[in-house]
């Protein structure tokens, strides 16, 4: 009898011991599943955060691309037409820079589910849209006229009507650019109206010097 009942103790002593271990399991992978989630929400909600966007957004992009279209279609007449030095790095440089912006903000719209505007197209009606205020009740847009007449030109006549024409259109750039910074919500958005007054603003004042006027 004395054998059976310590046989009897140490298998039941055996039976618990593996049940608590099964318990501790189970409480362990609940506890790391609870875990795993409560780190996984705030990254997601900072996703859908850093997603969102309003209608300034959208009307900036809109907006803003065709803007520098043709801010780069103005610049690479530069090439052969203009006869300052000055006046082709400008051009260049504003080339480099507008160029890439076009690209990010075209997958900002595409990435909306909105319309990205098409080259070419002509937008000197958009001038009343949101964030398309710019100098005089304009975005700074040139006319199809103006354009022409640009292409026209060769020399110091083109430099002269280069310049004073991007002034223009880089005040209409920096005032969209504000409306952005001051009524849009999406931080990437922001940032490059951002950046578009800084870098503008300082190529009005280089502008300007190169006219005389500064």
């Amino acid at each position: 009898m004395t054998t059976r009942l310590r046989t009897r103790r140490a298998a039941q002593v055996t039976i618990a011991a593996a049940a608590a271990l099964v318990l501790a399991a189970c409480g362990g992978g609940s506890g790391d599943s609870a875990a795993h989630h409560t780190s996984a929400a705030p990254g997601a909600s900072a996703s859908a955060s850093a997603s969102a966007h309003n209608a300034q957004d959208v009307a900036f992009a809109q907006g803003m691309i065709p803007h520098h279209q043709q801010a780069l279609e103005m610049a690479r007449l530069a090439a052969d037409r203009a006869s300052s030095a000055q006046v082709k790095d400008l051009a260049a440089r504003i080339e480099k820079a507008q160029d890439p912006e076009i690209s990010t903000m075209t997958g900002w719209l595409k990435a909306w589910g909105e319309q990205v505007p098409m080259a070419g197209m002509d937008h000197s009606g958009h001038s009343g849209m949101p964030g398309m205020a710019g100098t005089s009740g304009t975005s700074g847009m040139m006319s199809d006229g103006d354009m022409a007449a640009l292409k026209k030109k060769r020399g110091t006549d083109f430099d002269a009507s280069f310049l004073s024409m991007m002034v223009r259109h880089h005040q209409g750039a920096v005032e969209m650019a504000g409306t952005e910074k001051t009524e849009g919500a999406y931080g990437p958005a922001k940032a490059l109206a951002d950046a578009v007054v800084t870098g503008q603003t300082a190529e009005i004042k280089e502008m300007n010097k190169l006219l005389g006027k500064g």
